[in-house]
């Protein structure tokens, strides 16, 4: 992956930016929510920006995508099927049936929990885990945790979006992480 550029191309990052809307205020008062939604209504937006994925991802040998809840599972699903491999659900408490490991995670303005099925990755399997975008860092810290517990590589994690100014993409790449984003907010 060393020969992969860590930033998406400029204009395709550029046209999937111009298409995030922002919400003031919500869920609370102070936030920024980055919405993608305008994103994947766009069908010009949504293929450019699976497109950037699967061209990242085309022949890093991987044996799984993992998504996380609920927003990973938009982008997962799709990159996993235009790559042929299969999907790892990574979900919030007691959503998933089988046995499962848990992991307990600080977002920016509460607390949760992820899980994943124990048999989800097998050891030694190479997997990039996505979601919608990257703010505190803690639900991807949390679901590459729960990978790397079952012996999966945690190749990359990829968002659509980085919020720097959260210090998520930092507790990432300290961790040991590589990130890879399309694009990237400043302030909150």
């Amino acid at each position: 992956m060393s020969s992969i550029p860590s930033t998406a191309p400029r204009e395709a990052a550029q046209f999937i930016k111009d298409r995030v809307r922002t919400i003031d205020d919500w869920p609370q008062p102070g936030v920024q929510f980055r919405d993608i939604t305008p994103v994947l209504q766009d069908r010009r937006a949504l293929r450019t920006l699976i497109d950037l994925f699967v061209q990242r991802y085309i022949d890093a040998k991987l044996d799984a995508i993992a998504g996380l809840d609920a927003r990973g599972f938009i982008i997962g699903p799709i990159l996993a099927y235009e790559l042929s491999l299969g999907f790892v659900p990574i979900r919030k408490k007691g959503k998933l049936p089988y046995r499962t490991l848990a992991e307990s995670y600080e977002l920016e303005y509460a607390s949760a929990t992820v899980e994943i099925h124990e048999d989800a990755v097998k050891p030694g399997d190479r997997v990039v885990i996505v979601d919608d975008l990257v703010a505190t860092g803690g639900t991807m810290m949390a679901g590459t945790r729960l990978l790397k517990r079952l012996g999966a590589t945690v190749v990359e994690a990829a968002a659509i979006i980085d919020l720097p100014d959260l210090g998520g993409s930092a507790l990432l790449r300290e961790g040991g992480v590589p990130l890879y984003t399309v694009c990237e907010f400043a302030g909150h």
